[in-house]
């Protein structure tokens, strides 16, 4: 069904009943989640304000303080707004089963590397949702732990509001294979990304005929 054709006179809660909740949009699901709007702005009006000033994407993860921030926010809409992406979070943690970028998904991306002769680590740093927001190049050259260094992958995981990453590396061997050194840097990025508070949930070895997950594996 067109949105367009819809009774936009109608509140968010009202056409989800009578047209379901696909039909509706980002304003219409955040109108919903605050409840009714402050003075000066109905609710549609404050879920707009919301969005232009803090982005759907930064949404998910900003802070009680940022809200606040927001004329017309106040204690209980902003503990309303965390707590319900918090629920949406720790939903997808837990359905491990339904991650989008499967250990395949991760060969197929890395089609442009995995038949270099040097090595290339890279890091695939996902949303909420397991969807890639950006793939890196963290290093290339034989793998240590001097140039994979968790500064190093997890400094751009921060500036990209990354909430989960998946690590991958190209063997030219074609033998994927984890030696000592792809399992020492795995455990490392993982604690570290326990202090951080981004999961580290695969490591992905390529070869230009296969791949390797070391957590299909149980190695991390």
């Amino acid at each position: 069904m067109n949105i367009k054709n819809l009774e936009r006179s109608k509140q968010p809660r009202e056409r989800l009943v009578k047209y379901g909740v696909n039909t509706l949009s980002e304003v219409d699901l955040i109108a919903l989640l605050l409840g009714s709007g402050c003075k000066g702005q109905n609710v549609l009006s404050l879920a707009k304000t919301i969005i232009k000033k803090i982005s759907l994407h930064r949404l998910t993860s900003a802070s009680f303080h940022e809200l606040k921030q927001i004329p017309g926010i106040g204690f209980t809409k902003a503990s309303q707004l965390i707590a319900c992406f918090e629920l949406g979070k720790r939903l997808l943690i837990h359905k491990k089963i339904s991650l989008i970028l499967s250990p395949k998904k991760v060969w197929e991306q890395m089609v442009d590397i995995r038949d270099h002769k040097k090595e290339y680590f890279v890091a695939f740093f996902l949303d909420v949702r397991n969807q890639i927001v950006k793939r890196e190049i963290i290093s290339i050259g034989s793998l240590n732990a001097s140039i994979v260094h968790p500064r190093e992958v997890f400094e751009p995981a921060i500036r990209n509001y990354t909430s989960q990453i998946i690590i991958s590396h190209n063997h030219p061997s074609d033998e994927v294979i984890p030696s000592n050194e792809d399992i020492y840097i795995t455990k490392r990025l993982i604690e570290a990304g326990k202090i951080i508070g981004i999961s580290v949930i695969d490591h992905v070895i390529v070869g230009r005929s296969g791949y390797l997950s070391m957590k299909e594996k149980g190695m991390m």
